[in-house]
């Protein structure tokens, strides 16, 4: 086991540093810089002016110094000073991960516990018409993008309500934060809820076709205890994977909600930093997004041998 983590581990490094690189590359690619905005902006180039501003910055030097200089920094938790407003990368990222955790999270609650059950039932009620509902349903949830979803919400409130939700940045109760959180939740989770609910239903059918299953059912145990207790646990794997997935999704996937609902979360933040070439900010956040993805991932293979005994992390 100890050998299977320091293997991971070692991965997870080398697949950060990787990544590093090619964010660090790519934003270089890119046509124009901070620099070429600016002076864009203000209609003209002094070439001097433009020369020392890019020293200034640390532009002017090779690319190898200021990749060093930068991952150097990130692993000190030194993320340099934003272009635009001058102010550090870290104060001026740190306000916003509270606000994207708590729609990500929200929405990941949404998904699970309404996907998961209502695949469980999918699956038992297997060629009825309510399996066929909940399967359109879910199609239906695949299909429609979060952000035409949150319109239409956005819509039938002004209709319905006469306003549109507004964004609290400082809710005072539980109940102040949910209702601030809910909407753009259910709108972004609806989408994970579908995919949550498909896969449960078909590892459940595979499942419940087991000799096991039939055995249960044989000595008397009830219906429930049947599809939650014995199926539901040996069909949950897949599903383990899902949740993991959309949650290292939903951490830098939440753009256009963001936009949408007017919430000054990472995700719109991280839009904004790269269309004005804010190389600290755009750099540090994608690289925490990172962080979090490949995390997510080693949490849900450690997972794995939780929720199954049969699977075992051995040298």
């Amino acid at each position: 086991m100890l050998a299977y983590l320091v293997r991971r581990l070692f991965l997870m490094l080398v697949t950060l540093f990787g990544i590093s690189i090619v964010i660090f590359l790519l934003l270089r690619i890119v046509p124009g810089n901070i620099v070429d905005i600016l002076f864009a902006a203000a209609g003209y180039v002094d070439p001097a002016d433009k020369a020392n501003l890019e020293k200034e910055l640390g532009l002017d030097q090779p690319l190898v110094m200021q990749y060093w200089h930068w991952i150097s920094g990130f692993l000190r938790g030194d993320f340099g000073y934003s272009y635009v407003s001058e102010k550090p990368a870290l104060q001026e990222i740190l306000p916003r991960i509270p606000i994207t955790a708590r729609l990500a999270g929200l929405a990941l609650l949404f998904s699970a516990s309404i996907g998961i059950p209502l695949g469980v039932i999918s699956a038992v009620k297997q060629g009825t018409r309510l399996d066929y509902a909940l399967r359109v349903v879910s199609l239906s949830g695949l299909s429609l993008p979060s952000f035409w979803l949150g319109l239409l919400i956005l819509t039938a409130s002004v209709a319905m309500f006469g306003q549109m939700p507004i964004f609290n940045p400082n809710p005072q109760t539980w109940l102040e934060a949910f209702a601030t959180y809910a909407v753009p939740a259910a709108a972004v989770g609806f989408r994970s809820a579908a995919l949550t609910m498909r896969i449960t239903r078909s590892s459940m059918l595979e499942v419940l076709r087991q000799d096991y299953i039939r055995t249960a059912r044989a000595k008397g145990a009830s219906d429930a205890a049947v599809n939650y207790r014995h199926a539901l646990k040996n069909a949950i794997l897949p599903v383990i994977t899902v949740i993991g997935i959309e949650a290292a999704f939903l951490i830098g996937g939440l753009i256009v909600t963001e936009t949408v609902f007017n919430i000054p979360g990472v995700a719109r933040f991280l839009v904004e930093a790269i269309r004005w070439r804010d190389y600290p900010i755009v750099q540090n956040l994608v690289m925490l997004i990172a962080v979090v993805v490949v995390s997510a991932n080693f949490i849900v293979d450690m997972l794995y041998a939780v929720f199954d005994p049969r699977i075992r992390y051995t040298d």
